[in-house]
């Protein structure tokens, strides 16, 4: 078996191509996998949009008391250190307060922060033990993971089940039941949305930065601009994607907005324009989700930035971390308030206008 990582996944092309999740057991009652206290832990990164948009949910439901959480250091490391032969490079447990942290290439000092939570549960080192101990066949060892204790093994590590499995199969143990992510009668706008945000938005940002070829990455960036601009003026006229209900859509559109500024457009080459600057709407949105609920609970910028701009010798061998701006995400915001759609400068449109030479 070959072990691999996002940065693996490229056709022949140099397009990026996210493969599926391989766990997709779902919890249940009277199923192999039933709903109780207790039984379940959910191992995360606070860098990763999908792994971080699990906890969000784990949070906004109330179910921390239920289920239990680990999170890795941001930094990844060599996986099997004593093997010279084995250079995967993943996600690692540590302690706070543990020795920092350097990168693959031994390149700088990365503080083992009061935000991680090792592994009580197997005392694993790496995500890529838990795999392991799932005799896991794909190789591709990411968050997040949803373990089972009772059974010692992976249930489940395609965030959008966990998302709908914390969205019902727990509500009699969690804080707020009434919460739904998925609320049936908006099914169909949800679906509608999520085929034009996922793969040019959510996805686009990789497909951006892990191209490797100008051609894919033209393709790629001229989809991106397209979809923040189709955004931008869709949350002119509403609150949330789905109209005035706030839904999984929100939170998978928001967990990448809100990592745009800081990383995606220096690191993935995303630079159509900064969401603070260039659309009023979306800035005001990232707001308006962060200050949602426990919404903000989730989100850890130092954790964020640390992981892209360390984590990837091919793409920042040194492991600098850019100062960028602090965005401000606990302030006021319009949204709500029936405010007037802000006119802006569609960038799908200049990027339409500039020939490949110039991209």
């Amino acid at each position: 078996m070959t072990q691999r990582t996002a940065l693996d996944e490229v056709d022949a092309k140099g397009s990026f191509k996210r493969t599926d999740a391989t766990y997709r057991n779902v919890i249940e009652e009277g199923g192999r996998f039933e709903p109780a206290w207790g039984r379940y832990h959910l191992y995360v990164a606070l860098a990763c949009p999908w792994a971080d948009g699990t906890l969000a949910a784990l949070y906004l439901k109330g179910l921390e008391h239920v289920i239990g959480f680990s999170v890795v250091h941001p930094t990844w490391q060599r996986s099997r250190p004593a093997n010279p032969n084995d250079m995967h490079c993943g996600w690692a447990f540590r302690n706070p307060g543990d020795p920092p942290l350097a990168n693959s290439l031994g390149f700088g000092k990365f503080e083992c922060d009061d935000a991680l939570v090792a592994d009580v549960v197997n005392n694993c080192k790496f995500v890529r033990d838990l795999y392991e101990k799932s005799n896991d066949k794909a190789g591709k060892y990411s968050t997040p993971v949803l373990w089972d204790k009772k059974e010692g093994t992976i249930v489940n590590n395609e965030s959008m089940d966990i998302l709908k499995m914390f969205n019902t199969k727990f509500n009699k143990f969690a804080k707020n039941p009434e919460l739904d992510l998925f609320p049936a009668h908006l099914a169909k706008v949800a679906e509608e949305a999520n085929a034009w945000i996922y793969p040019n938005i959510n996805n686009g940002v990789y497909r951006c930065g892990f191209a490797k070829t100008q051609e894919a990455y033209d393709m790629a960036v001229k989809d991106l601009a397209a979809a923040l601009d189709k955004a931008e003026n869709l949350l002119a006229k509403q609150r949330y994607v789905c109209g005035d209900t706030f839904t999984y859509m929100d939170l998978r559109l928001f967990m990448t907005l809100v990592r745009f500024d800081p990383v995606y457009v220096v690191y993935f080459k995303t630079n159509v324009g900064t969401i603070e600057m260039n659309y009023p709407n979306l800035f005001n949105y990232i707001r308006d989700i962060y200050q949602f609920g426990s919404m903000s609970k989730a989100i850890n910028m130092r954790h964020i930035k640390m992981h892209y701009f360390t984590s990837h010798p091919d793409l920042n061998k040194f492991a600098i971390i850019p100062k960028g701006r602090d965005m401000d995400l606990a302030g006021p915001h319009n949204r709500g308030k029936g405010g007037k759609a802000v006119e802006v400068s569609c960038w799908a449109k200049v990027m339409e206008l500039i020939s490949p030479s110039q991209k």
